[in-house]
């Protein structure tokens, strides 16, 4: 499969670290579910596993310089985006080393030195704040591009609405990506949501929208790449909406008694790991035995970072009030 890319065509090498990618994230998640059984983790946590595709496939049509804001579930974008893991994994133990000094945790992790903007507990939160970061990059003059991720409960704050106008009047270099999972915790989409396909939301706004599989990762990437050529030329948002399903419950006291078992069966059929997986080892660019070892790499990589976060100290008290701005 052959997909254009901003600089070169999609190569070996790239579709290679996607599917690394996807393996440390599903990695990460899957632990981060047992630690917090173990009591290790500070407060609850919002599994990305199943959804890897959407975060993957978008972060790498970016350049390292450009931006991306997260949500509640921003794990996988923090990975997919460049997050270091040792220090995502010491922020969610709370530990001094972690990225926001142990103070940010899962929903408010960020990185900035790699362009993370954040993740946010409030849902649809990181919209104004992506469309602020695209006005930056225009009047600096940078060529950055910022990727907006939110849910299919977040396509219905009024936020999107005000910022996406604001975008779309000003040609603001900023990609909305919807993840629609089916879900706003246990509200169905199609309850929620007015119409079936979330990217006719697009209209409104004069800027082009289109859905996507956000269970192939090779899908979401083409449709990034030729939505961040647009924002880098001047021609101004887009908006992508992205069908995926999180394998696991909204967090990690989800009872899921709103869907069903085969429903969850149906939609784990569509993997977007092994099937990146059969894609790359039919096209020759890896082998069965590589695939087996990139996953064994991806689990000692978050074994190491695991081991990093435990061995690291605690915040000490007089520090509680560093970073506070008022």
């Amino acid at each position: 499969m052959s997909l254009a890319r901003e600089v070169s065509s999609l190569d070996a090498t790239l579709e290679r670290e996607m599917l690394r990618k996807m393996l440390e994230i599903r990695r990460f998640d899957t632990r981060l579910l047992e630690l917090y059984r173990e009591g290790l983790l500070r407060g609850s946590t919002h599994s990305y596993v199943g959804m890897e595709a959407v975060a993957v496939g978008a972060c790498s049509a970016l350049r390292a310089d450009d931006y991306i804001t997260s949500t509640h579930r921003g794990h996988g974008h923090c990975i997919a985006k460049g997050g270091n893991l040792d220090l995502m994994m010491a922020e969610l133990l709370g530990k001094a080393t972690g990225l926001c000094k142990g103070k940010g945790g899962s929903m408010h992790i960020a990185d900035l030195g790699v362009g993370i903007l954040g993740a946010n507990g409030i849902v649809g939160g990181s919209i104004g704040i992506a469309t602020g970061a695209a006005l930056t990059a225009k009047l600096s003059g940078t060529g950055r591009v910022c990727v907006c991720f939110f849910g299919d409960g977040g396509v219905n704050q009024g936020i999107l609405y005000e910022s996406a106008n604001m975008a779309a009047i000003w040609k603001l270099p900023v990609i909305y990506v919807c993840e629609n999972n089916q879900f706003a915790m246990s509200t169905r989409v199609t309850y929620a949501s007015s119409v079936p396909d979330l990217s006719a939301r697009a209209q409104a706004f004069g800027i082009p929208g289109a859905s996507v599989d956000g269970m192939d990762v090779l899908a979401v990437h083409e449709a990034v790449v030729q939505a961040v050529l647009r924002a880098r030329a001047g021609g101004g948002p887009s908006f992508l909406a992205a069908t995926t399903y999180r394998f696991f419950g909204h967090n990690v006291g989800d009872s899921e008694v709103y869907r069903s078992r085969d429903e969850v069966a149906t939609w784990r059929e569509r993997d977007p790991i092994p099937r990146l997986q059969s894609h790359l080892v039919q096209e020759g660019v890896i082998t069965e035995e590589e695939a087996a070892d990139m996953e064994r790499q991806a689990a000692e990589a978050v074994e190491r970072a695991i081991e990093f976060a435990k061995s690291s100290p605690e915040p000490r008290p007089e520090t509680l009030l560093d970073d506070v701005y008022a």
